[in-house]
């Protein structure tokens, strides 16, 4: 194949793209690349995101961000995660250190996550 990939941005469903966004924004500081009624683009590092109105018909999807400090991430995050369905920092067998958080109006399940260094 003879093209350079740039990116792989998940794209979430969202029954309310502002109050995502705003998880996204004020929770995980993300900047507004794009917004729209229908659609947004959040960006940080580098990293985009994808939101979009859902349809009656969207399915569960998961997706995964990794970081380089889960543990700091908890700390400067977890007070703002109130009403949410959240997992704080564990480890995994396949070694890895993770938060889990249900993105709100959606059916998207957020991993973050660390390799565990030895």
């Amino acid at each position: 194949m003879n093209y350079r990939a740039l990116f792989l941005s998940p794209m979430i469903p969202s029954f309310n793209l502002h109050a995502t966004a705003g998880f996204f924004r004020d929770v995980l500081g993300f900047s507004a690349l794009t917004e729209t009624e229908s659609y947004a683009v959040y960006v940080k590092d580098g990293l985009t995101i994808h939101i979009l109105n859902a349809g009656s018909d969207i399915g569960e999807m998961e997706f995964y961000l990794e970081v380089d400090n889960v543990d700091e991430l908890w700390e400067d995050i977890r007070e703002r995660l109130t009403g949410l369905k959240v997992r704080a920092p564990f480890d995994r067998d396949y070694g890895m250190r993770e938060i889990h958080i249900c993105i709100p109006h959606t059916k998207a399940l957020m991993f973050i996550g660390q390799v565990i260094r030895k």
